[in-house]
Parts: structure tokens; C-alpha cells; sequence
């Protein structure tokens, strides 16, 4: 135990707001301040070059989460995780939405990241992104969650534009016996999940699981509850099984629930020529997943991985269902002892049906054309991975090659290089080129955003079968050191050059009899540049405290969009975290965030959204070693402040400072 007498002032006064709150936290020895700064840049990636690689080693802007990270953040939703990494704008809109980007480009439909959860695909061709609040995993069941800020096209294909996010979890064997939480508080007024792990046979383990919470209403930004409250319920399973010394099966699975409300408007062509409705949307939703790997040497193995993913989202005025069975191959093998190549096919096939409810008064607002479809994605990559010099410069060159049914035959190819002049220093440098894929909406969707006057002008944007994909060109440098034993720096810079990116054009107005139609076409006339850089450090200043600090600057420059000079991403974002275990059963953690000034653009008009500044502060106490109690307060020095404005539908909403309680017990 360390002496008391050790602390600081600094930690004393962190403890003394430890015994003022008299409440404790409780787990087991935190297993991130036992490693060294140096064995945290070992921890092995798989999502930079489908293959496990330390995070050292990886030719690409790579930052990982691991599950300490996230427990020792309060963090409860994959989202709110995703805070911790630098690069990614992550912004919550209300209660049950998320706006989450990297290098830019933010909204809740962004459309140029692409989000796994265990090599399956988050992604909905509906809008080209991701529904969030779909996406979710027993927390404490997340091994780690890989970052890749920049393109990874290459190896995982369209929309991997400015980044990927791979969310893994645990082996089986690693969840054993059963864990139960519960807790509560302002903001998460309630939740739970328990889940059970078992050994099945000598090679093969199980686990089981159920979670639900219910999230209370944040504050319109004008006042007044905003009616964003929700609660959702998830289960799944997962079986891992040694088949053979050199075969492992792994099979999974999850179904969910939500009951989501929002407090929406929609424009209308006759009066009032706009309604408020308090919207009720289910959703609900579920997946399998099976994989198979067979190694047939250290440097040579296959897998083969199936999955089916589908999800039902109803809500005023769309109903939106889509389904998606996905089968993908990849094999590696050495081919000289210099050279190691990956290569791979996958096909995908989707089927969805999006059609108007129209349960609004006055006339439709909404029309997608074809209201089903069929969709199909054909791809294959190959990437070559050369040792120049050996322990000191290797070359990585390969491309992804593909075919859709929207844009038609695409291709991604890359070549990075690493250079490590000494073991505690690595270079690099890459160029490569990726593509955001045409959405149904781009192509078919046809909506109401807004009326003028009584007449009324009503504005209509409309997707065009012309539209093709968005293309980018991106340079990027990075340097990482452990120059000192007990600080590591991760710097990267960037450039990316945007062809083709997506505008809406005005049409030539059109009277109907009722009002006057103004088409809003979705067009490629748009072109522009981002640049920037982003800052990783760690620095071990005691073996019972950490730092870790984060910054990101990001410029935006489109040619055809004036607002966007401003930015519709931040420009500055810094994360400093500070995680202490002055006793082996107390921990104290505390989360600092600024984000600079941003500007949104929506129906409602154009919203200037203030820079702030937020705190979060974990306090725990291990009364036992299967016990843990846990206090968490976050967003603490502003009761609430606004973080995003959804581009449509949705009022300005703030985020409201928020208190909750844990209980977990490990039995």
C-alpha cells in the first residue's frame, strides 16, 4: 500500500472531494497503470492490416481504447467511449442521438466512417452511416476499440473514408463466472446487466448476456424538457471453440429493443407550414456472426467469416428496414522471407424496404422511389507488405477493388512507408485513396425541409441517379517515440483533397396550383481540403498515476459552401485525463474536455455553437475483491451546454450535467 504521505498536493485535494462525496467505487488492481508506457505501444491492432500487429508497428494514425480506459471514464454508451481517442469529433445531439466524424464532416448522417463491431459492419446504405443508438455491447465485455484515423479503404473498402473504428470484445474464455450491474442516477435513471460465462468442454467456452437502461430528457435549448428520453433492451451470446490446435471457431449473436422519443417538426405545404410532434420511434434489430481461422504457421492462416445483420427503424414519417448477409475471406502467408502479402474477397447482399408513413397532417413530405430494393457489393484487396531493410524500414502497397451498384467498379489503393531509425523512435508517411459510395437517399430520397411565406415556397431536396461516389486523396506523417520510459508522443499530420463531395443545387422553381416547388438537387459540384494534426501523450508520472493527454486541430475549406470555412467540425479539440490508484482499492479518475466553437447548419436555420468546457470525475472504492461501487459525474461545470445541432427534424438541444451510481459484483 502507498503511504499517504506520497500524495501530493494536487492528489489531496482530489482525495478530499473523494471523502466529501463519501461514496467509493470498486475493482480489481487497475491493470492500465501496471503496464508501462512502453508495453501500452505493444498491445497488439488488428484493424491497420488484418493481422495482429503491435500498435508500434502500425504504419497509420492507430490510437486503441482498452477496457480500463472505458470503465475508468464512466463512459456507458460506445459513443461517449469514443471521446477518448483524438482525431474523432464526437458530439452528442440529444439523449438518443450522436454526431460522430473523424477529420471533420460531422453530423448526425455523417457518412465517411466506417464503424465494426467485431469485423461486422455497422454501416446502413440508407444514408451511408450509422444509426448509433443501434449499436451497442455490454461495456465491461470490450476488450478494445481500434481507432484508425484516416482512410483504411485498402483493406476494408468504401466508406472507410476518414477513419475506421473497430469495436472488439472479449473472448469467452476471458468472461467466465457472472458479473452483475445495476445502477442509477439523473441522466441514466436506470440500468442494468447481468452476464454469465461457462466452460462448455476443454476447448470450448460460452457466454450469455442481458443489459437495458432507461435515459432520462435533456433541455431544449429555449427551455422546457425536450421529450428526448429513451430505454432499449439487449441480449447475445458468444462460443469460442478450439476445433483443432490450428482451428478456432468463434459464433455470436445480439437482438435489441428501443423505444425512442423525440420531439420533432416537419415542414408542411398547407397551414400551419410546420407541426411539432412528440415522436415515438421503435426500433428494434439483431445479428449472428460466425468465423472460422485456420493457421497453418505464424506467418500464414486464412479465415472465412459469415454474418447477417438487420434492423426495423419506424418513426414519424419513415419507416426504414434493411437486411444484410455478408461473407468475407482473407488469407496471409509469407511469400519470401522478406514479404508478407494479404489478399481477400467478400460479398455482400442487402435488401431493404424505406417507405412514407405520411401519418402527418396536410400532404406528404417524404417519398423514396423505389421504396425496395436489392443491392449487391462485390470486392477484393490485395496488400504487400515488404521489409526493405530488415528491423528498420518496411513499404506497404496494395488496393482494394470493387463493385457496387451504385457508382458502379471502384478503386482504393495506398502505400505506406515505416522507418525506425532506433527501437524507441518509428516513422512514417502514406498516400492513399478512398471513396464514400452512393446512399438510397443520394440517389432516390426526395424530402420537404422548409416553407417561406403562405404562398408557400416549399423546398424540396431530391437525390439523383447520376450521383456518384465522393473521392478523396490523402496524405499523411506520423512520428511516435518513447523517447523517455515513462512518456510516449503520437504525432500525425494530414491532408486530404475532396473531389466530388455532395452539394444541392437550386432547380428551377415549379408552380403546382398549391405552392411553389424549389428542387434542391443532390449534385458532385463540390471540391475541398482538410488539414490538420493530432497529439497523443502518455506520461507515467508515479506507478499510481497517469496522464494522458490529447489535442487535435483541424481545418476545413470548401469551395462551393461559405459556412463551411467556419467549419462544420470544430477546429480544436483537448482531452486530459488523470487516473489514480493511491491505495490498491480506491481509484480516482477525472476527465477534462474543450471543444472549440463550431457552426451547424439546419433547417432551422444556421446555429453558432459556443466552445465549452467540460469535467467528468470518477471516484472508486474494492471493499472486496468481487465488489466494486462506483460514483461518476459528468459534464460538472455547467448545468447544460449545447454540443451539436441535428440537421433536421430536431430542436437545439443541451446536454445536461448528469450523476449516476454502480454496483458490480463478480461471482
Amino acid at each position: 500500500m502507498i503511504n499517504i504521505n506520497k500524495i501530493t498536493i494536487s492528489s489531496c485535494l482530489l482525495v478530499n472531494i473523494l471523502c466529501f462525496c463519501h461514496l467509493v467505487i470498486a475493482e480489481e488492481r487497475n491493470e492500465a497503470l501496471d503496464l508501462s508506457v512502453e508495453d501500452l505501444l505493444k498491445v497488439q491492432v488488428t484493424s491497420v492490416a488484418k493481422k495482429a500487429q503491435s500498435l508500434n508497428d502500425a504504419p497509420a494514425a492507430v490510437f486503441v481504447i482498452t477496457n480500463e480506459d472505458i470503465k475508468r471514464s464512466g463512459a456507458t454508451s460506445i459513443p461517449d467511449a469514443l471521446r477518448l481517442a483524438p482525431g474523432l469529433d464526437v458530439a452528442r445531439i440529444d439523449s438518443n442521438k450522436w454526431a460522430v466524424s473523424s477529420r471533420g464532416f460531422n453530423g448526425r448522417l455523417a457518412n465517411k466512417l466506417l464503424v465494426l463491431i467485431d469485423g461486422r459492419s455497422a454501416y446502413t446504405r440508407s444514408f451511408a452511416g450509422v444509426y448509433w443508438e443501434n449499436q451497442d455491447v455490454m461495456m465491461e465485455d470490450v476488450d478494445r476499440i481500434e481507432v484508425i484515423r484516416g482512410p483504411g479503404a485498402t483493406m476494408w473498402g468504401a466508406n472507410a473514408v476518414n477513419g475506421v473504428i473497430n469495436i472488439i470484445t472479449k473472448n469467452s474464455s476471458k468472461t467466465q463466472g457472472a458479473l452483475l450491474n445495476v445502477g442509477g442516477g439523473t441522466q441514466e435513471q436506470g440500468f442494468g446487466s447481468f452476464r454469465y460465462g461457462a466452460k462448455l468442454s476443454k476447448d470450448t467456452t460460452a457466454r450469455v448476456y442481458v443489459k437495458g437502461f432507461n435515459r432520462g430528457e435533456n433541455t431544449l435549448l429555449s427551455g422546457g424538457g425536450a421529450g428526448d428520453d429513451w430505454n432499449k433492451v439487449q441480449g447475445g451470446f458468444r462460443l469460442d471453440s478450439q476445433l483443432t490446435p490450428k482451428d478456432t471457431l468463434t459464433f455470436q449473436g445480439d437482438i435489441y429493443k428501443s423505444n425512442i422519443n423525440q420531439l420533432s417538426y416537419y415542414p408542411q405545404v398547407t397551414s400551419p407550414f410546420q407541426v411539432t410532434e412528440n415522436d415515438y420511434t421503435s426500433t428494434y434489430g439483431g445479428n449472428l456472426l460466425s468465423r472460422l481461422q485456420h493457421t497453418f504457421s505464424p506467418t500464414s492462416d486464412y479465415y472465412l467469416q459469415l454474418f447477417y445483420d438487420t434492423y426495423t427503424r419506424n418513426e414519424i414519417p419513415i419507416y426504414d428496414s434493411r437486411s444484410t448477409l455478408d461473407v468475407d475471406f482473407q488469407h496471409r502467408f509469407a511469400l519470401l522471407d522478406w514479404q508478407e502479402i494479404i489478399w481477400g474477397v467478400n460479398y455482400r447482399f442487402g435488401h431493404d424496404r424505406i417507405k412514407a408513413n405520411n401519418i402527418l397532417k396536410g400532404a406528404p413530405v417524404f417519398f423514396i422511389d423505389p421504396t425496395s430494393v436489392n443491392d449487391q457489393l462485390v470486392t477484393a484487396f490485395i496488400q504487400d507488405e515488404l521489409t526493405l531493410i530488415d528491423n528498420s524500414l518496411w513499404l506497404t502497397i496494395g488496393s482494394k477493388f470493387e463493385h457496387n451498384d451504385y457508382s458502379g467498379f471502384e478503386g482504393q489503393p495506398s502505400a505506406r512507408i515505416m522507418w525506425a531509425p532506433h527501437n524507441q523512435h518509428r516513422l512514417w508517411a502514406g498516400v492513399s485513396r478512398a471513396v464514400r459510395t452512393p446512399s438510397r437517399a443520394d440517389q432516390d430520397l426526395k424530402f420537404l425541409f422548409g416553407t417561406i411565406g403562405t404562398l408557400p415556397i416549399a423546398l424540396w431536396a431530391q437525390g439523383s441517379p447520376t450521383f456518384k461516389a465522393e473521392e478523396v486523396i490523402t496524405y499523411e506523417v506520423g512520428y511516435r517515440t518513447t523517447f523517455l520510459k515513462s512518456i510516449s508522443v503520437d504525432v500525425t499530420g494530414f491532408y486530404n483533397d475532396y473531389r466530388d463531395l455532395r452539394y444541392a443545387i437550386q432547380g428551377d422553381p415549379i408552380f403546382d396550383g398549391a405552392s411553389v416547388k424549389v428542387p434542391f438537387n443532390i449534385t458532385n459540384n463540390q471540391q475541398g481540403k482538410t488539414y490538420g494534426a493530432e497529439i497523443a501523450a502518455i506520461w507515467q508520472m508515479l506507478d499510481w498515476w497517469r496522464w494522458d493527454v490529447n489535442y487535435s486541430w483541424l481545418q476545413t475549406q470548401l469551395d462551393a459552401n461559405p459556412f463551411a470555412q467556419i467549419s462544420i467540425s470544430p477546429s480544436q479539440r483537448v482531452s486530459l485525463r488523470g487516473a489514480l490508484s493511491p491505495w490498491p482499492d480506491v481509484d480516482l479518475d477525472f476527465w477534462f474536455r474543450y471543444v472549440s466553437t463550431n457552426f451547424a447548419i439546419s433547417e432551422l436555420g444556421n446555429q453558432y455553437i459556443k466552445d465549452y468546457i467540460t469535467l467528468d470525475l470518477r471516484l472508486g472504492w474494492r471493499p472486496h475483491k468481487d465488489i466494486e461501487l462506483s460514483l461518476v459525474g459528468q459534464n460538472l461545470l455547467a448545468s447544460k451546454h449545447l454540443e451539436y445541432v441535428h440537421e433536421n427534424q430536431t430542436f437545439p438541444t443541451a446536454i445536461d450535467r448528469g450523476m449516476y451510481g454502480k454496483i458490480s459484483w463478480s461471482f
